[in-house]
Parts: structure tokens; C-alpha cells; sequence
């Protein structure tokens, strides 16, 4: 046996070792090429390698589709000459090389985009050799991918072979019905069995932290706090994230200090989870809380929709109570114990019926108070706890007629209202800065100056605060094969003007961006900041408050913020 027939067994061999599909690789590069293109918000190495190598991974499967269509249907009707074993091997050794080029080049690239988005937000940028790690982790995960749809593949030709031995079914459609058999099972099993134990197990694990908690959340002496001695909301019921938010906030005495104005004590009332005892509900409870602490004879009340784990913005309540010098009541109630994002998938009709049930039970409260002795009614919600509080009104005129004011942060894109509004914008406005009805009633906000003059803006005024930057306000399934306005129109503020659409790419990419939304500096991504403030200050109009005044509440709120964020 000759030098070179030996190798080209060899050759032969590693090749069928690898099983390399070419033209799979070549749209693999293509897809983890786009991936590494910048997205809303920075990515490090780690959450750029798993979305890479995610794109790569579909991108194979796609070329490995398109090259068995060409088997089939071109080249088994057209005579084509097979390339000899040289040149062949000469062809793939070269889109190999091809590909591991244009892989490095993209991540050097990728790196300097990632310096780019960074220094538009402000923040530190990454090196290119530490983004190179990409590339390795890409390479992992597209093949842990890959051989998971063989295992699947593998599966699905046995179920085949079976399905052809027992019940007869022709050869050609054996593995049609194979595949349909392990689909029907999967999707069964997933959405009945998996699925229970998943959430399940989730509900299980965050519970734990829930009955934690902070050793800077201390029992409130004051009766305007639930979880008081004289609350009807027991300490111990109110959940780690409520038990922070009735023990933590502005007192009286911070008030006068900030303001310098004499201020009342503010009222917070939370419900948790296991608050509420046999037939009461947690609404119930809530309004008895506020009947308690005589709510309904303060100045300013606001309808809280929490998110997944019960957590309320502590700014956006300290803000309110700050403008309004304590003359307050907030009430909120804990739905789940999962954070935002299980919830979002999971809890969603549950937060949605939680928001109505808490505001219906107070506003037909708020009714019963004479006219003239209302307190103003105002609601509040961020991410999932703003589509939550939504769901409470049938739509805007439903709104306009109950509230005096809503605020809602970081609305994700299937919020039912939200979608309206941006949907019917004015011409000519942007997705990401939409004008609804000349601003009249609804305003859209990414700073305090896009909440535009009071003089024309009718009351009760309803303000979404949204960062153009931001997964959370974006992220659709519609990205999966169609093109948003907010990426075909002029980019936000810091949004690259290199982001570029691309099916399936920019959906991953997105959702990457949904786990990084916090990682960020205030003011991009999901990160609002005093903005809340602003938006108050807008939405509210509390008397009084000067300018210097407002900045004082800005600086005490920031502090807190900090504070929050060391210790929680």
C-alpha cells in the first residue's frame, strides 16, 4: 500500500470520525458571526459564548437542511461529477481554515463594539484577548447542541424501525411518524409533568429565601407599618421582600430633614403570601390594613402591583412619600414566590388577577369615602408588576376614570395597553420615543426632559418610563422572523448604530440581553433610577416642591439606593 493510499484512508477515517456537514459549518460561521454583532445592552465573554454558540448551533442545522435538500432534489436529477479525493479534501481544509478565520476576526471585532457600547453607557469596557475566551465557549456549546439533536435524531430512527415492525407503517413514512410520536411525547411531558415539577421545585427553593430575612429588616414599632404589633398583617407572613419594605423607607423625621417641611408619618401596608387566613383574601386584607391606619384620610394612595417575588421599588415609594411630606399610603400584596422572569412565564394570569383584585377591593373602598375626602388614587408597576397592574382596567378611558395618575417602568413588550399606545403612535414618532395622541394624556420617557411640559398634559396623566437600551421593554418572539420598528427606524439613546436584525440572531441575542437588563449603570438597560422621581413629580404634581427641594429628595433616595444594594 502506497504512502498517499494510506492517507487518504486516514483522511477518510478522521472524516467520518468528525462528520463534519460543510455546508452546515460555512452558515454556522455566517450565524455566530451575526451573533457577536452588538446587541441593547454589554456582554461579557460568558454570555456572549452561550448565545453564540446557540446561533451557530441553528445555523448548522439550517445548512445541514439546505445540503440534504440538494441531494435530493438537485443533484439526484442532475449528473454531477464527483470532485476527486484531493481536491474534495483540498475544498474542506480550506472552509475550515476559511471559517476559523472569519470566527477570529469577528470576535476582535466584536470586542471593539463591546468598547463601544460600554463608553456609550458609560461604563468600563473589556479587552479583546479576554473576549476571545468567546470563541472556546461558542465551540462547546454549539457541539453540546449539535449532539443533542443527534441523540434526539437517533431516537427518532429507532421509534422509526419499531413503529415499522409492530403497526406496519410504510418504510417511507416511518420516520414522519416517529418524529410525531417523540414530539407528542415531549410536548406532553413538558407541559404536564415537567413542567409541574420544574415550577414546583422553583416554588420549593425560592420559598426558602422568602421566609429569610435581611438582618437590616427589623419588626416596625410604628402602627403606620404592617408587620407592626398592631398590624393585622403578621411580621412573619409578610415574605424577605416585604418584610424590607415596611421596616426600610423615609420616616417623618427624614422627611422634615430632606424638605425641611413638617411632614406626617407614611403608611405601608403589604399583605404576603401566607398573610391572609382562612376565607379572607389577601385584597381583603389589604384594605383592612389601610382602614387601620386610617389610609383613606391621607392626601396621596398608591396601588402597588409587586413583582414575582413581592419586591416594590424602594425609590419609587420613597419618592412619593418624600414629594407628598409623608401625607401617604402605599399598599401592595405579594402574588409568588418566583422572581420576574419564571414568574413572567409561569405567573402571569396570577399577577394579573392579584392587580385586579387588590385595586378593585380599594377602589370600591376609595368610593365610599365621601367626595371632596378622597385621597388621591394613584398606581404603580415596574416590569411584570407594570403588564400586572394594567390588566386592572379595560382600557384607557377605564383607566382615566378610576386614577388620578399611573406610572408605569420598564413595561415589557407584551404589555396589553402598552402595545395599544405604541402601536397607534403618532406618524412619524419613533417605536423606542412614541407620541400617543400629541402627548396629551399618555407620555413616554427615557429622561425627565422627554416628560415634557405639565401645561398640556391633561389629567390624570399616565407616564411609561422606558430606556431605549432596555431587553426587558423589547424582547418579543416576534424578533424570531420579523423586523421591529424600534431597529428599522433611528436608534435609541445608546443603542448602537451597528445593531442590525437578523432572524433567529436577534431574538437570542435579546433574550440574552433579559439576564444582563440590571447590569448596567442607572439611566440604561433596566435600570431607572431617580428617574421614578421624575416621573412622580410629573404624574402627581404634589404642591409645593421646589426645584432645590427635589434635588435634596434626588440625593437622599440615591443614598438609600446604595445602601440597598450593599446590604439586601
Amino acid at each position: 500500500m502506497t504512502l498517499r493510499t494510506r492517507g487518504a484512508g486516514l483522511l477518510r477515517r478522521v472524516e467520518d470520525i468528525i462528520d463534519l456537514n460543510y455546508p452546515g459549518l460555512v452558515l454556522a460561521t455566517l450565524f455566530f458571526a451575526l451573533s457577536v454583532t452588538p446587541s441593547l445592552v454589554p456582554r461579557d465573554w460568558l454570555f456572549q459564548g452561550l448565545i453564540s454558540g446557540i446561533n451557530a448551533a441553528i445555523g448548522y442545522g439550517l445548512g445541514c437542511v439546505l445540503e440534504w435538500a440538494f441531494r435530493r432534489w438537485v443533484r439526484a436529477r442532475i449528473p454531477i461529477p464527483s470532485p476527486s479525493d484531493r481536491l474534495r479534501y483540498g475544498i474542506k481544509a480550506t472552509v475550515l481554515v476559511v471559517c476559523a478565520l472569519v470566527a477570529a476576526l469577528m470576535l476582535v471585532q466584536s470586542a471593539r463594539w463591546q468598547r463601544e457600547i460600554t463608553s456609550l453607557m458609560g461604563m468600563a469596557g473589556t479587552t479583546t484577548p479576554a473576549y476571545l475566551r468567546t470563541g472556546l465557549l461558542s465551540v462547546a456549546v454549539g457541539i453540546a447542541v449539535v449532539a443533542a439533536y443527534r441523540t434526539v435524531r437517533a431516537l427518532v430512527l429507532v421509534l422509526a424501525r419499531q413503529l415499522n415492525r409492530w403497526v406496519r407503517v410504510p418504510r417511507e413514512l416511518a420516520p414522519a411518524a416517529g418524529a410525531l410520536v417523540l414530539v407528542v411525547l415531549a410536548v406532553t411531558v413538558f407541559n404536564g409533568v415537567a413542567s409541574r415539577a420544574f415550577f414546583a421545585v422553583a416554588n420549593s427553593a425560592f420559598s426558602v429565601r422568602n421566609d429569610r430575612a435581611s438582618e437590616f429588616a427589623v419588626q416596625p414599632a410604628k402602627p403606620e407599618r404592617s408587620g407592626s404589633v398592631a398590624s393585622l398583617a403578621p411580621w412573619e407572613t409578610l415574605g424577605f421582600e416585604g418584610r424590607w419594605f415596611v421596616s426600610n423607607g423615609p420616616t417623618a423625621d427624614d422627611i422634615t430633614e430632606v424638605t425641611g417641611k413638617t411632614a406626617r408619618e407614611p403608611i405601608r401596608a403589604y399583605v404576603g403570601l401566607e398573610s391572609a387566613v382562612g376565607e379572607q383574601t389577601a385584597a381583603q386584607l389589604a384594605v383592612d390594613e389601610l382602614e387601620r391606619t386610617k389610609a383613606f384620610e391621607r392626601e396621596a394612595m398608591v396601588v402597588v402591583t409587586t413583582t414575582g417575588t413581592g419586591w416594590v421599588n424602594s425609590m419609587a415609594a420613597g419618592a412619593i412619600e418624600y414629594l407628598y411630606g409623608g401625607d401617604t399610603a402605599i399598599v401592595a400584596t405579594q402574588y409568588s414566590y418566583l422572581p420576574s422572569v419564571l414568574s413572567f412565564l409561569s405567573d402571569r394570569e396570577k399577577a394579573a388577577a392579584a392587580s385586579r383584585d387588590l385595586f378593585d377591593a380599594v377602589y370600591q373602598r376609595w368610593l365610599a369615602q365621601p367626595e371632596g375626602q378622597r385621597p388621591k388614587l394613584f398606581v404603580y408597576g415596574e416590569s411584570l408588576g407594570s403588564q400586572g397592574s394594567e390588566e386592572a382596567f379595560d382600557g384607557l378611558a377605564d383607566l382615566r376614570e378610576k386614577v388620578d395618575g399611573a406610572l408605569w417602568v420598564g413595561p415589557p413588550n407584551s404589555n396589553r395597553l402598552w402595545r395599544q399606545f405604541v402601536d397607534r403612535r403618532d406618524p412619524g414618532s419613533r417605536e423606542v420615543a412614541p407620541v400617543y395622541a400629541d402627548g396629551l394624556v399618555v407620555r413616554f420617557a427615557d429622561d425627565a426632559g422627554d416628560l415634557g411640559s405639565a401645561e398640556r398634559w391633561r389629567e390624570p396623566r399616565i407616564a411609561y418610563l422606558q430606556h431605549p437600551s432596555d431587553p426587558i421593554v423589547w424582547w418579543s418572539a416576534d424578533l424570531i422572523f420579523t423586523q421591529p420598528d424600534w431597529l428599522s427606524e433611528p436608534r435609541g439613546t445608546a443603542v448602537s448604530t451597528q445593531m442590525r436584525w437578523a432572524p433567529f440572531v436577534t431574538f437570542w441575542q435579546v433574550t440574552a440581553d433579559l439576564t444582563n437588563a440590571q447590569g448596567v449603570v442607572d439611566g440604561h438597560g433596566h435600570r431607572y433610577g431617580s428617574l421614578v422621581l421624575d416621573g412622580w413629580l410629573a404624574v402627581a404634581e404634589p404642591p409645593g416642591v421646589s426645584p432645590e427641594v427635589v434635588e435634596s429628595i434626588r440625593a437622599a433616595l440615591e443614598s438609600a439606593e446604595e445602601f440597598e444594594r450593599e446590604v439586601k
